[in-house]
């Protein structure tokens, strides 16, 4: 397996734990404010990778404009509008909306990129990925829903897609920044995750306080999440060559990783014959994208 293709992999299931750790954050603490304690935290963890390594992080200052800009659509758009969502969707709905990024993507790219068009083998994986999210999501719970907030929290999830869709486009436009992926985290992370506090302070008004430790260890993992998946992420975005519509083909892992890490982790969850057809199609459409490559 070639060592992008396993990075890509790693990224993906460390998103799809981020669903087993978001709804036991929500059992203490709002939506914003813990998205935004996620972010400035995870941008911190990354400081003392970037010494350590001695990345060119003075460069990486001389876009600083762009870096907040990106931190700005990537981290509190993209992920504020993913926390309002989650917290009013089921996981089976959310599981829908959420794997269906890399057709998201694939549009995107179609529309922006010269060298990112759609074909035949591209269309067929996507539809095949997107059956076999729907075949789980059918199989995880009631997706019958009359609440106004179920539509709102749908309606949060398709945007946070679409934003998520034109940070990769923003990432491959500015490979000639050369910018660290580690610093672009970093910087990406902790500047949006301030707009996601002072955001919370003023919606939320969240009560400071003790909180049990069951909380902090699903916050600190969530921490870990975008501090090692956005590092990597980015880094494959930056090679020369990759195509971003073929690279988000690895997201159809991340609800597969969602089901899995759920069944594990949260009472009442459990696999069934129908979950586990639709991980065997989403198997076979990644594997469809990727079969010329060793």
């Amino acid at each position: 397996m070639k060592s992008s293709n396993l990075k890509a992999i790693i990224a993906c299931i460390l998103w799809g734990s981020a669903f087993a750790g978001a709804k036991i954050g929500f059992e203490y603490a709002p939506p914003i404010y813990l998205s935004g304690l996620r972010f400035t935290l995870a941008g911190l963890l990354l400081l003392p990778v970037i010494i350590i390594k001695k990345e060119d992080w003075r460069n990486a200052l001389k876009y600083w404009k762009f870096m907040l800009l990106f931190g700005f659509v990537q981290t509190f758009l993209q992920y504020g509008l993913f926390f309002m969502g989650l917290n009013r969707v089921p996981g089976a709905i959310s599981s829908i909306i959420i794997g269906a990024g890399p057709l998201f993507v694939a549009i995107m790219a179609h529309l922006t990129l010269k060298d990112d068009k759609m074909t035949l083998r591209k269309m067929l994986a996507i539809a095949l990925g997107m059956a076999g999210i729907i075949f789980i999501s059918f199989t995880q719970g009631d997706i019958t829903q009359t609440n106004p907030q179920f539509y709102l929290g749908v309606v949060l999830l398709v945007s946070s897609n679409i934003i998520g869709s034109y940070t990769n486009i923003m990432v491959v436009k500015k490979k000639e920044y050369s910018i660290s992926p580690l610093v672009l985290t970093s910087f990406a992370n902790f500047t949006g995750g301030l707009m996601l506090l002072l955001t919370a302070f003023i919606v939320e008004k969240p009560e400071i306080k003790f909180y049990p430790i069951e909380f902090y260890g699903a916050l600190i993992w969530l921490a870990l999440i975008p501090a090692v998946s956005f590092s990597l992420w980015y880094g494959l975005l930056q090679k020369p060559g990759v195509k971003v519509s073929e690279l988000n083909m690895w997201k159809f892992i991340v609800p597969v990783t969602g089901c899995v890490l759920s069944w594990l982790l949260l009472p009442g969850e459990y696999p069934t014959i129908s979950s586990v057809i639709g991980i065997v199609i989403i198997t076979f459409a990644v594997r469809m994208m990727f079969k010329d490559q060793r």
